[in-house]
């Protein structure tokens, strides 16, 4: 970022997991006419992250084809086992080697059905308007995932290693702005969960 120009805020869309509580894969579930893959994804570039990276791993050909025509940057992330900390830093190695680079990036998940480009707005408004280095979703007396992080945080990002995900850094961060969002809240990890989401559906 130069000058009074605008900050780059990329999107990092993370939907490598094989889903093994569910069932099924999450990515592929869909909810009000779309599946949550490309819900998540509209999401972002909605809100106005740009460009937007889907780290995917267990599942390539379907959902790769379910963005089409989003214009989103896929990652591929051979070792998803390990867990999302691997799907973050694998993201963050393609996002900071990106020119220019980045100012922030913005991380979120697949399975937030109810997360919205509405309610990833606010995090990008607060980053421009504070130059915060993290902005993080509070709910359920927690502070999580979606997040947005500025460039500080890029490399200990892309260290992240294993299940030590995302969660771990905003914990232990003392200057985090958070917003409140109760739809991070509703997650989709179980049959039971899905069963309720789809209950929802109009």
């Amino acid at each position: 970022m130069t000058g009074n120009s605008e900050p780059m805020i990329a999107g990092l869309l993370l939907a490598a997991g094989g889903s093994s509580r569910l069932g099924r894969p999450k990515q592929l579930v869909e909810f009000e006419g779309k599946t949550l893959i490309r819900r998540a994804a509209e999401a972002l570039i909605g809100a106005g992250c740009s460009p937007v990276y889907v780290v995917l791993g267990a599942e390539v050909e379907r959902p790769h084809q379910e963005l089409y025509g989003l214009g989103v940057h896929f990652v591929i992330n051979d070792s998803w086992q390990v867990g999302m900390g691997s799907s973050i830093a694998r993201g963050m190695g393609v996002i900071i080697s990106t020119k220019p680079s980045p100012d922030a990036v913005l991380i979120s998940l697949c399975d937030h059905p109810f997360v919205t480009a509405e309610s990833l707005r606010p995090f990008l408004t607060a980053f421009r308007q504070s130059r915060t280095d993290l902005v993080a979703a509070s709910y359920n007396d927690n502070i999580g995932v979606p997040a947005l992080f500025s460039a500080r945080f890029f490399g200990a990002l892309s260290a992240l290693d294993g299940k030590i995900g995302a969660q771990e850094l905003i914990r232990n961060s003392s200057h985090a702005l958070t917003i409140p969002l109760p739809e991070a809240a509703i997650d989709i990890d179980v049959p039971e969960d899905l069963l309720r989401i789809l209950s929802f559906e109009s």
